[in-house]
């Protein structure tokens, strides 16, 4: 929901494409299913053992006590490479995804990057808003080559290479964007209308307190065997934070990861339970 809410999603099976929020909204409704506990807008900030199995602590105080442990953290809070100018337009005129496209219909837009977050907003937006201005610094971009043959197509489209955002012009006050200045490599400027800009520059990820907790770490992901077991006794990992050789980070690879550390979770508390649980069409 914080990376591409709007993106769609084709990496999953039997989902030809799905939106981000859309699929986190099903997600949840098959989780409901099994009625579990949610502690929203909280952080898990230590772990602990009391010698029967793994304690986690929230920055609120909350003390869970658990006999396994699965870690699904992801990439860790991702934070926004910041753009070098405009910052007092945040959330005003300058954002860094974008949450609702709608939003932006028949706004003159520029979108800053060069990756596959800048291209996809681009094409996103090309269909709706009144103007979009493609910006990059470099003279190629990151992404995929196909959706830059769509941006390249649209005819309200407009690509800059070679050129950066130097300064944003309008009325701070009442927080509305009029234009920007692009200052291309050769040290020519260039004005453009622009009622909003998007700096999709990418995120730097943060692992936040899981650097702290003993676990054998390669890089910004927690070491696990094929199993899902880390290195602590009744602690799991799955998806994109979890790394083993061979790695593929797809939420394909990802939704298996979890129905391994689970079952594995589930023999080592009851021993007489089997590693397979059975087929889902089992249940009546």
């Amino acid at each position: 929901m914080a990376l591409y809410p709007e993106k769609q999603i084709r990496d999953v099976a039997a989902l030809p494409g799905i939106r981000g929020r859309d699929f986190v909204a099903n997600l949840v409704e098959q989780a409901d299913a099994f009625n579990p506990t949610y502690l929203l807008g909280r952080q898990a900030v230590t772990l602990a053992s009391n010698g029967e199995g793994p304690v986690i602590t929230l920055d609120d105080g909350t003390v869970v006590r658990a006999g396994a442990v699965v870690v699904t953290a992801g990439i860790g809070t991702p934070k926004a490479r910041p753009l070098e100018t405009g910052s007092e337009w945040l959330d005003h005129a300058l954002s860094y995804f974008v949450v609702d496209p709608e939003v932006h219909r028949d706004q003159d837009v520029v979108v800053v990057g060069g990756g596959d977050s800048a291209l996809d907003w681009a094409d996103a937006l090309g269909s709706i808003a009144r103007s979009v201005t493609l910006v990059h610094r470099r003279g190629r971009f990151r992404g995929h080559a196909a959706t830059l043959t769509r941006v390249e197509a649209c005819e309200n489209t407009t690509i800059v290479t070679d050129s950066e955002v130097t300064a944003f012009h309008g009325d701070r006050a009442a927080g509305r964007l009029e234009k920007v200045t692009l200052q291309h490599k050769d040290g020519t400027e260039q004005v453009v209308p622009a009622d909003h800009v998007i700096a999709a520059l990418g995120f730097i990820s943060d692992m936040g307190p899981l650097r702290d907790w003993g676990l054998t770490l390669r890089g910004r992901s927690i070491e696990v065997d094929r199993s899902m077991r880390t290195s602590i006794p009744g602690v799991f990992a799955a998806g994109d934070v979890a790394d083993y050789d061979g790695k593929v980070k797809l939420m394909s690879v990802g939704f298996g990861e979890v129905a391994l550390a689970v079952n594995h979770a589930a023999v080592d508390l009851d021993p007489d339970l089997t590693l397979f649980p059975g087929h889902s069409t089992d249940e009546a």
